[in-house]
């Protein structure tokens, strides 16, 4: 959401941050509606001013025996309360529209973000580690999972459908393990506080964090009215809303692991086997509120606290900054942190870390008072994969994958796996 006068006083400049996601010039269309709903305003309270100074007078005319002009005041202010209903209900209809219309309009790009149309404009900011060469054909995680049994994607498929996955054994052990490594290191080394959110949320809190309405088609809702929960952003950020902190308590950062749940609209098609896009998986996310001023360098240690629980794991990535036209909606800038997958031969994302400034703190009126200061500001917010849980395993199973198609796991989980050093068909 965008403050409409900062729009109305320099509206170029708003066209032109909306031009770098390819977006037509809309400030005009946003000044003229916010003109109209103000013009509203005035006449709605000349009526109710009026309304009243005539309401005064009829008592007066009453008194003076004068009941001519009482009949006629009272013609009058039953007149003028017609005037205000319909000016009433016309300033909530605008209101409505130029709120409909602020909420569609993605968030203005930083000025050092790359401007581009898609994924190829990204640019590579740093890789970390080698990608590895295996001695013999590597295989994709999925083809690994079912020869060893523990990935399971025909009963899964006969239980609920296509994208989704059963794990089984020791894998399901590696799953819990990497959520509870990943939270060690978020909290015990990292500040992060460990949250355990709802996995249900109502409209104000995915309106808050921008899944509503622009990603209607990609949420899963419940009959009652409930969304279940795209990634544990939406309830983590929405700890703040409508809430008004003082600036010793930022910045205040969270993190959470859970199930995560996505219709994956659009996507039909594209990885279609295993466990890279999935309706249900599991993530651990991190989550900062800070003050206007430190944004930006919160963004730069998020991305590092994501960093480090690949380079423990000893798996090859890189870090791109992404393009104006694939950065996310509510994004002022991210970065994606893309793990080597040797069974593909390519990179693919596992973590994405955004800076949002106070665009969605607008939507749900979080605010802070700096110290000694009266007024108040917007908080700024931030969110980050720390990491997908699932893809994760995807990596460590295609970096980690033995010729004999055993999975070796990395030295930093053996303790959570309970000393076990492999994964394999006798294990």
């Amino acid at each position: 959401m965008f403050d409409i006068k900062a729009i109305r006083d320099n509206p170029e400049l708003f066209d032109r941050g909306l031009a770098k996601r390819g977006a037509e010039p809309i400030a005009e269309k946003i000044m003229a509606l916010d003109e109209e709903r103000r013009a509203v305003i005035g006449r709605v309270q000349d009526a109710q001013t009026k309304r009243n100074e005539a309401s005064k007078l009829i008592g007066k005319a009453k008194a003076g025996g004068d009941n001519t002009e009482a009949q006629r005041l009272i013609d009058e202010v039953a007149q003028l309360k017609d005037e205000l209903q319909k000016g009433e209900d016309q300033e909530r209809s605008l209101s409505q529209a130029l709120q409909d219309l602020l909420a569609a309009i993605p968030n203005i790009p930083m000025d050092d973000v790359p401007i581009g149309e898609d994924e190829t404009a990204n640019v590579v900011r740093h890789t970390h580690g080698e990608p590895r060469k295996c001695n013999f054909e590597p295989k994709e995680h999925f083809d690994l999972g079912e020869e060893l049994g523990l990935m399971d994607f025909e009963t899964a498929a006969k239980m609920s459908g296509a994208r989704f996955v059963v794990l089984k054994g020791k894998l399901a052990r590696m799953e819990r393990a990497l959520a509870s490594f990943m939270l060690d290191v978020h909290t015990g080394e990292f500040g992060y506080e460990e949250i355990s959110p709802p996995l249900l949320v109502r409209d104000e809190a995915a309106f808050g964090t921008s899944q509503l309405p622009k990603f209607t088609e990609d949420l899963f809702r419940t009959e009652n009215g409930f969304w279940l929960i795209p990634t544990a952003e939406v309830p983590l950020t929405n700890l703040v809303r409508e809430s008004i902190l003082s600036e010793e308590e930022l910045p205040k950062r969270f993190t959470a692991y859970t199930p995560c749940f996505r219709s994956e609209a659009g996507s039909a098609g594209k990885d279609t086997r295993g466990m890279i896009r999935q309706h249900q998986f599991s993530k651990v996310e991190m989550v900062s509120i800070t003050d206007r001023e430190s944004s930006n360098q919160e963004h730069e240690r998020m991305l590092s606290a994501a960093e480090e629980i690949l380079k423990r794991l000893e798996l090859p990535y890189r870090v791109m900054t992404l393009s104006t036209g694939d950065m996310g909606f509510a994004a002022q800038k991210t970065y994606d942190i893309e793990v080597w997958l040797p069974g593909q031969d390519t990179y693919r994302e596992i973590s994405s870390c955004s800076v949002c400034g106070d665009f969605q703190a607008r939507r749900m009126n979080a605010r802070y008072r700096p110290t000694g200061g009266k007024k108040t500001h917007f908080v700024h917010t931030l969110n980050g994969s720390g990491l997908a849980v699932g893809r994760t395993i995807v990596a460590i199973f295609e970096n980690y994958q033995q010729a004999d198609g055993s999975i070796a796991i990395p030295a930093v989980l053996q303790p959570y796996m309970g000393g076990l050093q492999a994964l394999s068909k006798e294990s």
